[in-house]
């Protein structure tokens, strides 16, 4: 990088800080700072939901498998969670916005302590948070590991610098500085994905190697499916994805509360599908032909992608494409900030204290904010070592530890919204989430804590999500918890119509007073803590 390339990655970051400063304006109250006041545009929404599910892993990791094995990078990782989050389109997002609109919660996980009870809300809440860490810290390596490549800054100073700035502007801005930056970040992406896309033809022969340089490639590039990624790695993933990507991360879940009703939630689920199963073809086509323009020097080829942009692209047009790594980490870490802060500062914390259950707008901004710097901290920490043997290497937390431990987190969380599922209770969900993590363990290590080299990883993944699943539903239908309180519940978020219905909406019942636990205070007919609504 030259001094126009690093002017591009400055400008950048400037203008993603003055624009976490302009949404500072726009927040006033927790809601504001975790569902954007039920204000945001459902096209905002969808482009956010989209950039807010990928980081620089994209370029990384799955730049190493598109690297090794072609086409596959692409049918077994975009295509199912564009196909996944089509089904939720109308499964879970009108759902996930009516918690919003009819029940006013802030966080996605403040129903459960109706739907279900507190501990079950505590052991979803505690378990997500600890894996999001896990998660964001390997996102952060990531783009350290590519600003590495570039700029021959270590690991940690990498980290430090997208941390630091990441944290300015989704502290100050909330949800909002976070859906516009990730507008912004789309748009630079657009052109840096455009142009890589383009000077890999033209090293190629020009448009026409769309089509001719299959056969060009290494044997076995253009299968659907290769290597460790099988069909039933397929369908396993598929599965996993159509959870997580719905709101199981919960993330993606902020944006579709953030809209102003069902409808527009719908239709933001659908633009985020449309552009998952467009706008990766066009990033992906240059790692596929990436053997026949570099060497890769890591085993992994995670590295390919980075070595290509470096010698094929001029200055400027190279500035704008490490912009583009940037955009995807920051866009996927400030929005998991900002859904984690959520959770502890709406679930957490008023378990933990007394005077949590009672803080002001000004209290509670001042509490998500610092959740948030606290939670980028540990996350950046966590990063410094994720390429030790406990966390083996970046893809493989993203791949393995993330899609094999959210399932047994989101299926008490998504089924919890629909009617069908009623029957199951705390019980249900409390022992699928046990059982689930349990299996996860018991798949992927031996007894005496060192890692399993005979399962495959489709079932490394995939298996957890199944037992949860089975549980789930099986426990429902041997011992059922539904009460007229829980009933209700579901009846409000199930209910048609777009506006609210503080418990009497079109065929909705009100939800009755119901304890919410020891230690914690009664709840009002939203199941939200008495002085602490939006």
């Amino acid at each position: 990088m030259n001094s126009l390339d690093w002017a591009v990655l400055i400008g950048y970051f400037g203008v993603m800080v003055a624009i976490g400063l302009w949404s500072h304006k726009r927040v006033d109250n927790v809601s504001d700072f975790f569902t954007a006041g039920g204000k945001m545009p459902w096209w905002l929404s969808g482009i956010s939901h989209h950039m807010s599910g990928y980081s620089a892993v994209m370029f990384t990791g799955y730049a190493g498998i598109a690297y090794q094995y072609g086409v596959t990078s692409f049918v077994t990782w975009s295509l199912p969670i564009a196909i996944g989050i089509g089904i939720g389109a109308k499964l879970f997002a009108p759902r996930l916005n009516r918690l919003r609109s009819r029940l006013h919660v802030a966080s996605p996980l403040e129903y459960l302590k109706n739907r279900y009870n507190i501990p079950t809300q505590q052991a979803l809440a505690w378990s997500g948070l600890l894996l999001k860490i896990v998660d964001v810290g390997a996102k952060w390596a990531a783009i350290a590991t590519l600003l590495s490549v570039f700029t021959g800054i270590t690991l940690t100073q990498g980290i430090f610098i997208t941390g630091a700035i990441t944290a300015v502007y989704c502290t100050v801005g909330g949800l909002w500085a976070d859906a516009l930056t990730e507008l912004g970040q789309f748009i630079i992406q657009l052109f840096a994905g455009l142009a890589m896309l383009f000077i890999a033809m033209s090293k190629l022969g020009g448009f026409s190697s769309l089509w001719t340089v299959w056969d060009k490639l290494p044997e076995g590039h253009t299968s659907p499916t290769a290597g460790p990624y099988t069909v039933t790695f397929l369908l396993a993933y598929l599965f996993i994805k159509t959870f997580e990507y719905n709101g199981g991360m919960w993330n993606q879940a902020q944006r579709y509360m953030a809209t102003d009703s069902p409808r527009s939630a719908t239709r933001s689920a659908r633009l985020s599908a449309v552009l998952w199963l467009v706008w990766p073809t066009v990033l992906f086509f240059p790692m596929w032909v990436a053997p026949l323009l570099v060497e890769a020097k890591k085993p992994d080829a995670s590295d390919s992608y980075a070595l290509m942009t470096e010698q094929l692209l001029p200055h400027g047009l190279l500035g704008l494409v490490v912009v583009g790594f940037f955009s995807h980490t920051m866009a996927m870490c400030s929005s998991d900030a900002n859904a984690i802060s959520a959770v502890f500062t709406r679930d957490i914390a008023p378990v933990l204290s007394k005077s949590a259950r009672t803080w002001s707008d000004r209290s509670g901004l001042l509490a998500a904010r610092l959740s948030t710097l606290a939670f980028l901290g540990l996350s950046m920490a966590l990063a410094t070592q994720i390429n030790s043997p406990t966390f083996k290497d970046i893809i493989s937390v993203v791949i393995k530890w993330v899609a094999g431990l959210m399932g047994p987190i989101a299926i008490p969380f998504m089924l919890g919204l629909l009617r069908r599922f009623r029957r199951s209770g705390p019980t249900a969900a409390l022992t699928s989430w046990a059982a689930g993590l349990l299996a996860f363990y018991l798949t992927n290590y031996n007894f005496d804590g060192s890692v399993k080299t005979d399962v495959a990883l489709q079932y490394q993944v995939a298996l957890p999500l199944a037992i949860s699943l089975v549980l789930y539903v099986a426990i429902g239908f041997i011992k059922p918890e539904d009460t007229p309180e829980r009933d209700a519940l579901i009846e409000q978020i199930n209910a048609d119509g777009d506006g609210p219905t503080d418990g009497a909406g079109v065929g909705a019942a009100a939800v009755p007073r119901q304890k919410s636990g020891p230690g914690m205070p009664d709840t009002g007919s939203t199941g939200v803590v008495e002085g602490a609504k939006d």
